[in-house]
């Protein structure tokens, strides 16, 4: 009787232990972005396992990487966890311990998304702030979080038929799951699991449009509700600049980084993708600045372009310099010749993890010597050096020595090609999706693509598109799945599908957040149901999305 008790325990200990498997969850998230937390904190909250497998050591994407002026377009459009999270922020800063280096009254937020006085939300806020809200926020929750694994974006994606059964990382820890959520800037799950996607612009006969593909021209458009909006020709050179690394010499080569080709014709699509640049957390305090250092591989002939540009008479900083609390900053791109290390990045969506590594100290050395610059060069105005020069980046923010992060800003990389595509006439309203689960509101925007040689000889910029939209409008289902053929288990918020200009109005953080929430809901209703993504009743997953204080409309 001993022995059969002792087998009969012995097979339930072999049993649990195989029931624990510490790698086997119900729902598999690549990518620690602010989305993949969305994702995971829904998983977490509907009762089933879930982790979070982040490539670097620092969760939260952009939103805890600098990019703390929030860009929304209409605040009403976010809900959910995504809402939670700017609610939390407020209740940070309500705190007097979270207001090291200035008093709280002293603070007034700028930029283009202000938080009103009787606001339950705070939409401008630091890094560090983010990251930790974001981790209160996890540790709230059953949500398993691994860092410093990369896919193995060659053999790392094993599939039985239409689904996705493991994944594994370049270490060769593997993970399974039921479900799968690519919560990437560079859509690498998507690609592994070998689902359609697109890289660049389409040209705008691709889907009717009139903003996508070479835009180097200005012009007017009546939007659906009669409103005429002008593409915008921002960010661009306002004065003839020579091009040429000898003036007026052809002979002697052109500038570094200007394209020698003109671009195709109007409309026309290529493969280009938008600038990338670092979004810099800034501080004028005496005691938390680094000052602007000259980094090694300086190469001044970088920075000619704008030395001339100053020498012609321009008279600006070329900044956007938005104020967050403790006297610090998120400063973005702003003028011709800016943070944006524009038709740098074209390899970044297909390149290697060393190749993009590359791309990214490209990008900071790049950065970097653009601050030394302004800050110090004898050809700068004193004006302009004087004031750069208060700046530095923060001591307190990041895990770099220097006060630089890690993320780099990829606006744009690869996009899903799914059953339904997100065009400029959802962003205009011309046409409204049956089955929302989120609502995008910022302006179909787009940063400059190339640096070209105009038929008269100067310097141009191609590639800024600004041109809002007249409401709120909903993204579909559709867009952030793929097609069944293709894989029935992998929702997709983050690289979905969608036109290059339309993914420009959606790319907003608060709505990847939205967006991962949604991806989650619908992972566990087809998880519980045994079904493919695909094949939810869209009218249950309504129902669940309204319950969780998700904005559809």
């Amino acid at each position: 009787m001993k022995t059969i008790t002792k087998l009969l325990v012995a097979l339930v200990l072999i049993s649990s232990c195989k029931q624990k498997d510490p790698n086997n969850y119900d729902v598999v998230i690549y990518g620690g972005t602010s989305t993949g937390i969305s994702a995971a904190i829904q998983v977490s909250r509907m009762g089933k396992s879930v982790v979070i497998i982040e490539p670097t050591s620092r969760l939260g994407g952009l939103t805890t990487g600098g990019l703390g002026q929030t860009d929304i377009g209409n605040k009403h459009a976010i809900g959910g966890i995504a809402r939670e999270f700017y609610q939390n922020i407020k209740t940070h800063y309500s705190k007097p311990q979270n207001w090291k280096w200035q008093q709280k009254e002293a603070y007034k937020d700028g930029g283009q998304t202000r938080t009103d006085a009787n606001e339950d939300s705070m939409w401008t806020f630091e890094p560090s702030a983010a990251l930790s809200v974001f981790q209160s926020m996890i540790e709230q929750e059953n949500i398993k979080v691994v860092y410093n694994e990369r896919l193995n974006r060659d053999t790392g994606v094993t599939k039985k038929g239409n689904q996705i059964s493991s994944i594994t990382m370049e270490s060769g820890r593997t993970f399974s799951g039921k479900m799968f959520i690519d919560a990437t800037y560079e859509g690498d799950l998507m690609a592994t699991a070998c689902v359609s996607y697109t890289v660049g612009r389409e040209s705008n006969s691709a889907y009717g449009e009139t903003l996508n593909g070479v835009q180097t021209e200005e012009k007017a458009f009546l939007l659906s509700g009669g409103e005429v909006a002008t593409l915008s020709t921002n960010h661009n050179f306002d004065l003839a600049i020579d091009p040429y690394v000898i003036p007026r010499k052809p002979e002697s080569g052109l500038l570094p980084h200007i394209n020698p080709n003109s671009p195709e014709e109007e409309g026309a699509g290529d493969t280009k993708v938008q600038g990338y640049c670092f979004r810099m957390c800034l501080t004028d305090h005496p005691d938390n600045r680094i000052p602007f250092n000259k980094p090694e591989g300086y190469e001044e002939s970088n920075y000619e372009l704008l030395l001339r540009y100053y020498e012609a008479g321009f008279d600006r900083i070329p900044w956007i310099n938005s104020t967050m609390p403790n006297r610090k900053t998120d400063t973005n791109n702003g003028r011709g010749f800016s943070t944006d290390f524009i038709g740098q990045n074209y390899n970044y969506p297909e390149a290697t993890y060393e190749e993009r590594n590359a791309i990214i100290q490209a990008h900071r050395t790049y950065q970097q010597g653009l601050m030394w610059t302004l800050a110090n060069h004898e050809r700068i105005p004193d004006s302009i050096r004087n004031e750069v020069a208060r700046w530095g980046t923060c001591k307190d923010e990041f895990e770099r020595k220097d006060g630089w992060q890690n993320q780099l800003y990829v606006r744009e990389a690869r996009r899903m090609i799914s059953d339904y595509v997100m065009t400029q006439r959802n962003c205009e309203g011309l046409e409204t999706v049956t089955d929302p689960v989120g609502l995008a509101a910022y302006g179909m925007d787009s940063h400059h693509m190339q640096r070209y040689l105009t038929k008269e000889g100067h310097v141009r910029n191609e590639g800024n598109v600004e041109v809002p939209v007249a409401s709120p409008y909903p993204i579909s289902y559709r867009s952030i799945v793929p097609k069944k053929e293709e894989c029935g288990n992998l929702a997709v918020p983050i690289c979905l599908s969608a036109s290059h200009i339309a993914f420009g109005s959606i790319r907003m953080e608060p709505v990847f957040m939205v967006l991962g929430q949604s991806a989650a809901t619908a992972s566990v209703l087809a998880m519980e149901k045994n079904i493919p993504l695909q094949d939810v009743d869209y009218p249950e997953l309504k129902s669940e999305l309204l319950r969780d204080k998700q904005r559809l409309q």
